[in-house]
């Protein structure tokens, strides 16, 4: 295998990690129900032409399977990205990139309820282990102010928003889906443009000017179709596990570009809550052996 292979995975992170400072460099600018709709309806506009055709033809897949498609393009789209916008308001894109971060490991757990499926040493590790790193960063460095509630909105909505990718990507995984790649894709983009309405019409309703153009076709083409297409190829050459764990690269790339392009400063309770969650997500990732052996059927044993 070629190593450029893993610039795909790489690529893909890296523009997500960038659209954190994005989401950043919106609030003022733009409103976070405006960026949302309107990113999404740039990347359909520019899915249409070459996509559409294959989603006619594929039309009756789609009216029958239609409430699973809006489910995965509120969760994906809507929630996942709606969320962050508002949690720019009131949090950093560092922090912001910390907790994105936490998806694969929400992913385990949602995946051990959902899916059934057995939950493994690094998940329970990992899993308490990112709680942990979670606590420290939430409370700035003292995890028991939390018990005052000392929470900023926008950590808390960006747990919410990675909680809601995470359960994106398990249903996403237990609904079978007849539908080509970029079907299945557009699909749940003209579901999520549907969903976004109507946050976008009751308001405040921002006009595109000079002033937000450059964040709403960053959001909508590199960050939307762009990063679409590298994770796609990715998780077809390399698979998803590998792919996923280059996730963990986000706070970092996160921070140097908050850094670059915000001013963002980085104090000790970043690195230290980073670090954790981190930890906690690699041993998730790579622990995988289960804590408890699924019994054969009697019928089973016997014929060994």
């Amino acid at each position: 295998m070629s190593p450029f292979v893993f610039l795909l995975p790489l690529g893909a992170v890296l523009i997500w990690s960038g659209n954190m400072t994005i989401n950043q460099l919106t609030v003022g600018a733009i409103a976070p129900s405006s960026i949302a709709f309107l990113r999404w309806l740039l990347a359909l506009a520019v899915m249409t032409p070459f996509v559409a055709p294959a989603a006619w033809r594929h039309r009756a897949i789609i009216r029958r399977e239609w409430p699973k498609l809006a489910t995965l393009g509120l969760l994906g789209m809507g929630l996942w990205q709606g969320l962050a916008y508002v949690a720019a308001e009131t949090t950093s894109a560092t922090n912001m990139g910390i907790l994105a971060a936490m998806v694969p490991l929400i992913t385990v757990l949602l995946s051990a309820l959902i899916l059934r499926e057995p939950p493994s040493l690094g998940g329970v590790a990992g899993g308490v282990l990112a709680l942990v790193g979670v606590s420290v960063l939430l409370g700035q460095g003292d995890p028991l102010s939390l018990l005052d509630l000392e929470v900023a909105t926008g950590d808390a909505l960006m747990v919410v928003a990675a909680t809601c990718y995470a359960l994106y990507g398990v249903m996403l995984k237990r609904w079978t889906i007849d539908l080509p790649p970029w079907v299945l894709l557009y699909a749940q983009v003209v579901f999520a443009v549907l969903l976004l309405l109507p946050p976008y019409l009751a308001g405040p309703m921002t006009p595109v000017s000079a002033d937000n153009l450059g964040l709403i076709v960053y959001a909508g083409i590199p960050a939307s179709i762009v990063t679409t297409y590298l994770w796609m190829h990715a998780i077809r050459r390399i698979g998803a596990n590998r792919s996923s764990i280059f996730i963990n690269l986000m706070p970092l790339f996160s921070a140097i570009i908050a850094m670059l392009a915000l001013g963002e400063t980085v104090s000790r309770f970043h690195f230290l809550g980073g670090a954790l969650i981190l930890a906690g997500v690699v041993m998730a990732q790579t622990l995988t052996r289960p804590l408890v052996r699924r019994e054969l059927p009697t019928a089973s044993r016997e014929t060994h």
